[in-house]
């Protein structure tokens, strides 16, 4: 079936309720039927980067312009992409709204979380972005801190506070998500070399490990967390290594990339295993994007898609190792990358379903499931 028949089927039956239908279609397991759902979460949190901003780079230093959002928002969103991303969907499955930027004010309810992701952050200090992660979790903490207080001094006389504020008792019963880390590889490799970016892995893992003490000490315990993707699929970097024949895998893939990607995720795995042992009270679902990611360029064509290493955007050819690459294209939907670092919408929606149903999760539950 074409991708875009396939989005507007997905979107029909997301519409009517029928999830049940999706599972075994989606790669989740399980028999037919609507999915037994044991949880409940009144909100989301997440955090990141530019694979979950919803709009807080936009809000905060700069609007993301034109072609972007054209697929479905029909203009721009804030995000990076033609359209929705994969934290989009997880938020539909979830039969919430989709989540506003905390850095953005316009417009704006918090009644069912908030996203502090913004474009560019990373988990260390010193990348692409000032809002690296410990500046998020702080965000959260005087977010937190401030809406309760607001909340409970005016929620029961002002109706327009009751309806844009969380209510303090669910906090601890929220999704806390995670997708980021990618940054901080992309910039070791840019800045630095193949050794340093790995011998500065411990200190990330460090870094996230404090983050999610501290979200624990907040009362958060449902924690879902997206390893990083494969960096050396993304259309860039394979542009960037073509001439070295030595860096390419099976798929045409820079290894070097993917290899380091591999060893963050690896030592990612190990931390929350220390975590589960700490924190017991937690629940800490680890989603492994990266091999979710991997398939679908490795299967493109079967997933209807081109060259999985063009892409779409941004209105013009771009250049990349003094090479035109990119093609302006008229059909998002045949391309695995919108921009040649961030995923299209079609893809976007490939990826979500293949990870909200359990099948690359760590335990295997789907994301409505995972919960204490």
């Amino acid at each position: 079936m074409e991708i875009w028949k396939r989005i507007v089927v997905f979107e029909m039956m997301l519409s009517l309720g029928l999830m049940g239908c999706l599972v075994n279609g989606f790669g989740g397991g399980g028999g037919g039927g609507v999915p037994q759902r044991r949880c409940w979460f009144p909100a989301v949190y997440n955090f990141g980067d530019s694979n979950s901003d919803t709009g807080g780079r936009s809000a905060a230093l700069g609007e993301v312009r034109p072609p972007n959002g054209e697929t479905f928002f029909g203009k721009p969103s804030g995000r990076y992409c033609d359209g929705r991303l994969v934290i989009d969907f997880i938020a539909e499955n979830l039969g919430l709204p989709y989540l506003n930027a905390y850095l953005d004010s316009i417009g704006t309810s918090f009644r069912h979380g908030a996203n502090f992701a913004t474009a560019g952050s990373s988990i260390l200090p010193g990348g692409y972005s000032p809002f690296f992660l410990d500046i998020q979790i702080s965000q959260f903490i005087q977010f937190k801190k401030r809406t309760i207080a607001l909340y409970n001094k005016l929620a029961d006389t002002n109706q327009v506070y009751k309806d844009v504020l969380p209510r303090p008792e669910e906090f601890s019963k929220s999704l806390y998500t995670f997708d980021i880390g990618q940054n901080d590889i992309s910039h070791g490799f840019q800045y630095s070399n193949v050794s340093q970016t790995l011998q500065s892995i411990p200190k990330m893992m460090d870094k996230f490990s404090q983050a999610l003490y501290q979200l624990y000490g907040e009362g958060a315990r449902n924690f879902w967390i997206h390893n990083t993707g494969p960096i050396g699929c993304l259309p860039t970097s394979v542009a960037y290594n073509k001439d070295n024949h030595n860096n390419v895998d099976n798929t045409g893939c820079a290894a070097t990339q993917n290899r380091v990607a591999q060893e963050f995720n690896r030592q990612l795995k190990t931390r929350v295993l220390q975590l589960r042992a700490q924190l017991p009270q937690a629940v800490f679902t680890v989603v492994d994007m990266y091999s979710a990611k991997y398939a679908v360029v490795s299967n493109a064509g079967s997933h209807g898609f081109q060259d999985p290493f063009s892409f779409c955007c941004c209105g013009k050819k771009q250049m990349a190792n003094e090479t035109g690459y990119g093609d302006p294209c008229s059909d998002p939907s045949r391309r695995i990358s919108w921009d040649g670092v961030h995923y299209s919408e079609a893809a976007n929606l490939i990826l979500a379903r293949s990870v909200m149903y359990g099948s690359f999760s760590d335990p295997p539950l789907p994301v409505a499931e995972a919960c204490r």
